[in-house]
């Protein structure tokens, strides 16, 4: 489970405060309006704002650990794939950082690329790719990392509602092979629906506690009417 304890986050006069609970396992969709904190509440999972309280994951401390040390794996809507690299250059960063990597390793790689439908494009480079393709890219990445917590920040924002469908789809597919908990930021309530299990409203600063997606959209606060626009 990842718990948030009394946490809050204070950037100039921008203040964001959390306190819940969020079940391991499963999709939660963290939405709002813009500027109201979902991407902050992300990078303090990540380690890369300071914040007072504490976050834990199955019970252990965050607090001090480096963001490179902690289990998680992001991916945002700007991929973060190296343009000097081929697809399993930067597809085996998530296996070795140094990319000595073995036989089996690559092998690794492969199956990986197979998995997101991209099989055989391993000596392409990031830009002869579409913008979908560089997300399966990232994707491979991810799934490779074997972290159990997975932060994704509106990253498939950019593509269009059907190809966004089918990314969604695969990322929930490829959370439940891992078993993974999946924070996925999105200004789409249709994105929620499509694979979260839970959402958490981030508006004016709060994170409020996760509700099941059907008594979200059913039984909406007067703040989720206004976001709607209903």
């Amino acid at each position: 489970m990842l718990v948030f304890e009394n946490i809050e986050v204070v950037q100039g006069s921008f203040r964001l405060a959390a306190d819940m609970h969020i079940k391991p396992d499963q999709t939660t969709a963290i939405l709002g309006p813009s500027g109201g904190g979902k991407s902050t509440l992300l990078t303090a999972v990540a380690g890369f704002v300071e914040h007072s309280g504490d976050i834990r994951w199955d019970g252990q401390s965050l607090k001090g650990v480096a963001p490179a040390e902690r289990p998680i794996s992001m991916l945002f809507q700007e991929h973060n794939l190296f343009p000097h690299l081929s697809v399993s250059q930067n597809v085996g960063l998530g296996v070795r950082a140094d990319l000595k990597l073995s036989p089996a390793d690559k092998a690794k790689v492969e199956a990986a690329l197979s998995r997101v439908g991209l099989a055989g494009k391993g000596a392409a480079m990031p830009r002869a790719l579409s913008g979908g393709q560089r997300q399966r890219v990232a994707l491979a990445r991810a799934l490779l990392r074997q972290k159990p917590i997975w932060l994704l920040d509106e990253p498939f924002a950019a593509l269009g509602p059907g190809l966004r469908l089918e990314m969604l789809e695969l990322v929930e597919d490829m959370r439940a092979e891992q078993a993974a908990t999946l924070l996925l930021v999105t200004h789409a309530p249709e994105d929620a629906k499509q694979i979260a299990a839970e959402v958490v409203f981030v508006v004016a600063g709060q994170a409020h506690a996760p509700e099941q997606i059907a008594a979200f959209f059913d039984q909406p606060s007067e703040a989720l009417r206004a976001y709607l626009g209903k």
